[in-house]
């Protein structure tokens, strides 16, 4: 092999590496670096190799200063070598000089390895519980320097570096080593510190560079439009929710109160200038709001790093970042400990249904079809004009797994919503016949997709159990929110879409139709208890055309504000947890925008100010008797009092829990009232109205009962109380006194 030969001082010095190795390092396209760059041994001796650019000479050091020899320049591009003086191996720090000055270097390559074989085992096997402590960008101390150490999963790539502004963005000077046994590409690179922002410059097999790659763990990131990933340090904030997560951890989510304000944080409110809040002013402005109107939770749409403001956070491509649009990671921390001191929860909309395909996310990421599908039929979505995540691979699996565990425990977040879950399950989900392959036993179901849920719901669970899983899942798929060992899913919850869309249908109907459509309001008993429900109002229900809640309903404004008055109070005394989106409760009236605050000087008038009363009441009511939540997800905390009278349009049931005085809730969707209307009751006695949704504090007429109505005996063991029935009204009885 031929060597090259260079000079130092005018001193002739041997030959010390090959031409075709200095000519592959300058041209980036060496196989293996790490075996000629750094120390390397040399005729019972080490000799040095380094690649600077612009430097004209180089003097080798090593770190606790001691001169190791100074080396010659190989190639004028910034090849230098050299003997060392130095016997042992270690670390080296190099001396550069040009005309222009001189600056230090501390040589990466002279730097053991970090991963080790048991990261490897575990890695390879895909399980692999804290990828996120090994993968990405990690500030640590090694070997005696402190740096950055990069890993990157790319089995696929030929040459994979890091490159950033620590190194002019030049692929050729930190290409990485690879560890064959898993595909990961690792390097520590000394002396950078957080704050510095990188990419991953890949070269597929086929020797083509794809575009440059944001890291898929990266924990920060820029600020759109940049895209590059951004150093950070672990996070110094210094938690003070013990408490809070102490009682979730042993609470049976099932039993508690859960009523949940779903929150887009661009929008709720924006800043004087129109740009976005930051964390801790949304901790100001938020938590209080969300505290004072009695929720229990905030679940924001995704707030994962992601590029196009109009996907809602929805195409993400940072799903280990917490976006930089309200500031640093710390600010998030920040907010959600405020938020558990103040007895709220957060929850996070997770969504592993959503493949971007943006050139600096996960797409084809080391020139191959890594982290999706590469059949289309398999891999594209046609709704949303995106990839889909291979669920059969084992990495890819441990990577999502790996994100969701990430936000408990790092974030200490309360609950994920996972997003589309019924575009995961079905093999033909918006797909026509052809477009599709069957699962290995002929049929529709993704059995892989399945099989990552359930994992992803049992490490969520057991490592985290005061964490809620919920699930937005709009088919009849059985189990969503049964435990895995019993054939479920293994959710916590699944929204129930049936609820939010028969209910709605029925409300954007004349009062007067609404008898015809009585079965739109009963059938949903039939199946409440199947899962654990949340009922959701959420934003999908209020974008795209669909208007607002108020703008729904059927009839003139005072029949809309008095109609939806009394739905939150039918749907806050109906079985299932909580979710409302932020503006309806105070009645929105323009659809929600993205790019815009929500409306709120609608608070300057009555009716909007009732509507916000009238649902912070609900909230308080829900959270103080246990008869309205203890019993959420079980029938025998339900039971019919009128379901057959389809001619008034009225509905009443009774909600139970042996911990609390049982409450009546009946309902009247005309606008008439009705008089002496007979409600059976299962007590005799005094029976409080707690709420009284034509009440005049929510701008109601103020027609009731004047605080309660008195039941009494009918025939053996029965009851009946004579009462006002307000128009478009829901009331709330609370047995109290015999």
């Amino acid at each position: 092999m031929k060597k090259a030969r260079a000079s130092v001082a005018n001193r002739e010095v041997p030959d010390l590496t090959a031409v075709s190795d200095i000519a592959a390092i300058v041209a980036g396209t060496h196989g293996d670096p790490f075996s000629v760059l750094g120390v390397q041994s040399a005729d019972k001796g080490l000799l040095a190799r380094c690649f600077i650019p612009h430097a004209e000479t180089v003097t080798a050091f090593t770190l606790a200063g001691k001169s190791a020899g100074e080396l010659a320049r190989r190639d004028d591009a910034g090849f230098f070598d050299g003997k060392l003086s130095i016997r042992k191996r270690q670390p080296l720090r190099y001396h550069a000089r040009n005309a222009g000055g001189e600056w230090w270097v501390t040589d990466a390559y002279s730097f053991g390895p970090v991963l080790g074989p048991m990261d490897d085992y575990y890695i390879a096997e895909g399980s692999h519980h804290r990828l996120f402590d090994k993968l990405g960008a990690h500030l640590i101390a090694h070997e005696g320097a402190s740096g950055v150490h990069f890993a990157v999963w790319a089995p696929n790539a030929r040459r994979v570096s890091v490159v950033g502004d620590f190194n002019d963005w030049d692929g050729r000077r930190h290409v990485m080593r690879l560890r064959r046994d898993t595909g990961i590409w690792e390097i520590f690179v000394p002396d950078i510190g957080e704050g510095r922002p990188y990419k991953f410059e890949i070269v597929g097999a086929d020797g083509q560079p794809v575009p440059l790659k944001a890291d898929p763990f990266a924990f920060r990131s820029e600020l759109r439009p940049a895209t590059a990933s951004v150093t950070m340090a672990p996070l110094r904030h210094q938690w003070n929710d013990q408490a809070h997560r102490a009682y979730w951890r042993t609470a049976d989510h099932r039993r508690e109160p859960i009523s949940i304000y779903e929150v887009h944080a661009g929008s709720w409110q924006l800043a004087d200038d129109g740009s976005f809040l930051s964390w801790d002013d949304l901790g100001n402005r938020l938590i209080p709001y969300v505290a004072e109107t009695g929720f229990t939770h905030i679940e924001f749409l995704p707030i994962t790093e992601h590029p196009y403001d109009p996907s809602w956070g929805y195409q993400t491509t940072g799903l280990y970042a917490p976006t930089a649009r309200f500031g640093d990671p710390e600010g998030f921390a920040r907010f959600v400990d405020g938020a558990h001191q103040a007895g709220i929860g957060i929850i996070l909309d997770w969504v592993p249904a959503h493949f971007p395909v943006d050139a600096h996310g996960l797409a084809r990421f080391d020139g191959t079809a890594l982290y999706e599908h590469d059949d289309p039929r398999k891999g594209f979505h046609p709704d949303w004009n995106t990839a889909i995540y291979n669920f059969g691979r084992r990495e890819v699996i441990s990577y999502l797994v790996n994100n969701a565990v990430f936000w408990a425990e790092k974030y200490h977040l309360d609950g994920l919503r996972v997003d589309a879950v019924a575009s995961m399950l079905y093999l033909d989900y918006s797909r026509k016949q052809g477009e599709w392959i069957p699962n290995e036993k002929g049929g529709r179901e993704n059995l892989e997709a399945v099989s990552f849920l359930q994992r992803m719901n049992k490490e969520v669970y057991g490592a985290h159990p005061g964490v809620m899983t919920i699930a937005e899942e709009s088919t009849s798929w059985p189990k969503v929110s049964q435990p895995v060992h019993e054939g479920g899913l293994g959710f916590g919850f699944k929204w129930n879409m049936g609820f939010m869309h028969d209910t709605l249908d029925y409300l954007s109907r004349e009062p007067v139709y609404r008898k015809h459509h009585h079965n739109e309001i009963t059938f949903g008993l039939l199946y409440a208890f199947s899962e654990n429900f949340v009922l959701p109002i959420s934003h999908d229900e209020v974008v795209h055309g669909k208007g607002t809640l108020i703008g729904k309903i059927a009839g003139d404004d005072w029949q809309k504000f008095a109609t939806l008055r009394a739905y939150y109070a039918f749907m806050w005394g109906y079985p299932g947890k909580k979710l409302l989106f932020m503006g309806q409760e105070f009645a929105q009236r323009a659809e929600w925008n993205e790019a815009k605050s929500l409306d709120w000087h609608l608070l300057e008038h009555a009716p909007h100010r009732g509507m916000r009363q009238l649902v912070r009441d609900l909230n308080y009511l829900y959270r103080s008797r246990p008869a309205l939540h203890a019993r959420d997800c079980e029938p025998d905390g339900f039971s019919w009092l009128v379901v057959d009278d389809n001619q008034n349009s009225v509905f009443a049931w009774l909600r139970t829990a042996p911990d609390g005085n049982p409450v009546a809730v009946i309902s009247n969707f005309t606008p008439v009232p009705r008089e002496n209307y007979r409600v059976p009751l299962p007590k005799a006695g005094i029976w409080r109205e707690i709420v009284n949704t034509d009440a005049t504090v929510y701008d109601g007429s103020g027609q009731g009962n004047g605080g309660r109505v008195e039941a009494v005996e009918e025939g053996e063991g029965g009851a009946y109380a004579a009462m006002l029935l307000p128009p478009l009204a829901t009331i709330m009885l609370e047995f109290v006194l015999e």
